[in-house]
């Protein structure tokens, strides 16, 4: 199961917005502008901010979160959404011997599945694991040769092997990050990636950061959510016909239930 935490998020984001709106449409400097902000005032902006699309203010705050126990094919999805920062565990640098892995729902359901998944799991160990050590026997025995001493020589060895071996890694294979987004990126990452038609995985992450969010920044994440949340379903023929029950659902994320 994907472990999400909110590391990070700039301080009093949503007064940080209003008043980059305010500025816009102000004689006064920016010091008066978010002084004169009270809380009450700051909501009511950025409600009225959303209700027009008047996106480009909310891009000055951004949250950073851990992501943890999500597969190399989260990765692949998740760096799509390029206006991010990324920092991802290394499989050069990290040897991924025995590494951990996710089961999807739908194999781990069916017996015969997981026991078949497992297996294959199973092999891309040993397989990795051979391989490794044939490429940093190789390696090693090339660095002694040119005159580095058997620690340097070895870790070396290890580096370069891993940057070999991995290419036998699963999809499969368990991996962890940080990411930063802007409020304007996570607007679009929600409308995307919380929509039911969107892979399991990555729909368990995003809703998972939009409750982290929602409860730092509850007027600039109101509407936030797959394109149903606020209005129609944008997915014309691919539509999954249940935008009712996916209003319902974030009622209760909203609630914190």
């Amino acid at each position: 199961m994907p472990n999400v935490t909110l590391i990070s998020h700039t301080p009093d984001p949503e007064k940080v917005v209003a008043a980059a709106a305010k500025l816009c449409y102000s004689h006064s400097d920016v010091t008066e502008i978010s002084e004169n902000l009270t809380e009450e005032s700051t909501a009511k902006f950025v409600k009225m901010l959303s209700s027009f699309g008047h996106e480009s203010p909310i891009e000055h705050v951004s949250f950073t979160f851990g992501i943890e126990g999500v597969s190399r094919a989260l990765l692949a999805q998740i760096t799509r959404h390029r206006i991010a920062s990324y920092s991802v565990q290394s499989q050069r640098y990290v040897t991924m011997d025995d590494f951990p892995f996710v089961t999807p729902p739908e194999i781990e359901n069916i017996p015969e599945a997981k026991a078949l998944f497992e297996e294959a799991m199973a092999a891309d160990r040993n397989y990795y694991d051979r391989l490794s050590k044939l490429l940093k026997a190789h390696h090693k025995k090339e660095n002694l040769s040119l005159g580095l001493d058997e620690k340097a020589a070895d870790k070396a060895a290890e580096k370069k092997a891993n940057e070999d071996a991995r290419f036998v890694l699963p999809n499969a294979c368990e991996t962890k990050m940080v990411v930063t987004m802007n409020a304007r990126s996570l607007l679009n990452f929600f409308k995307v990636r919380c929509c039911s038609r969107a892979q399991w995985e990555i729909r368990e992450v995003a809703e998972k950061m939009y409750s982290l969010v929602y409860a730092v920044a509850p007027n600039l994440f109101a509407a936030a959510g797959p394109s149903c949340v606020s209005g129609a379903c944008t997915e014309g023929k691919m539509t999954c016909g249940k935008a009712a029950e996916v209003r319902k659902k974030y009622e209760s994320l909203r609630k914190g239930e």
